[in-house]
């Protein structure tokens, strides 16, 4: 059924380089997805080509902070196909810290990556979406982006932005059957906690294969239905 579903699907999936993103595509390739892949690190992003045998042309470093390099590759991908079915947008970047102890550069890459980011992709890939009425917009909020954690107020003002950004653009859509979906997922072990200070027991974490599995699952969704959102997290961390 996997391999069904997502046979031939035009999926882009923005932030391909990290753990989640990396895993995804993965498995959206092994079920016979047409993947399309960005990243920031050219040189981690030709490994994820290669592993996934992910064509030249199909593969492209991208800044989503930067309007320019988005839409050129918009453009790029909008050339060579009408549209894409499925986006997924697991782009981001976090810091936790003590509210008097983040640094302003922090903050604002923060806001320019996980919100801004997210609204640049959106805004570049979603108009043919809308002009063929159908289309899927995968988006990883993640639990703090729903629920407050001490420590997490920089990051969570990004995350529930881009919740709200996300709730009221299905709200413009609804004439459509485009999906917007957010998958919220908490503790998940990777690259993300190798510069936080903070006591945390990685072992209990969600691995990011599962966490990929999670993405590769909401890419999967029924013609009469749409999974809006989506909640996983370790046993010994559940917040929601």
């Amino acid at each position: 059924m996997a391999v069904e579903l997502l046979a031939n699907k035009k999926v882009l999936i923005v932030g391909a380089t990290g753990g989640i993103g990396a895993e995804a595509t993965k498995m959206i390739k092994n079920s016979q997805g047409n993947v399309f892949i960005t990243g920031r690190d050219q040189e981690k992003l030709k490994k994820v080509a290669k592993a996934n045998k992910i064509p030249d042309d199909q593969v492209f470093t991208m800044e989503v902070t930067d309007p320019e390099s988005v839409q050129k590759v918009a453009d790029q991908i909008h050339s060579k196909v009408s549209q894409i079915d499925i986006l997924v947008n697991a782009a981001g970047v976090g810091y936790l810290k003590k509210f008097e102890q983040i640094e302003y550069e922090q903050m604002s890459r923060m806001i320019d990556i996980n919100l801004k980011g997210a609204f640049l992709v959106m805004q570049a890939f979603l108009p043919p979406m809308k002009e063929s009425k159908k289309g899927m917009i995968i988006n990883i909020p993640g639990v703090l982006g729903r629920a407050p954690m001490a420590a997490a107020a920089a990051y969570a003002a990004s995350k529930y932005g881009l919740n709200g950004m996300v709730k009221s653009l299905r709200e413009e859509l609804k004439r459509t059957e485009i999906r917007l979906s957010n998958l919220y997922l908490g503790g998940v072990d990777s690259e993300f906690w190798d510069d936080i200070d903070m006591p945390v027991n990685r072992d209990k974490f969600i691995t990011a294969q599962e966490a990929g599995r999670a993405v590769w699952f909401m890419c999967q969704q029924p013609t009469s239905g749409v999974v809006s959102e989506m909640v996983i997290q370790p046993f010994n961390h559940q917040v929601i």
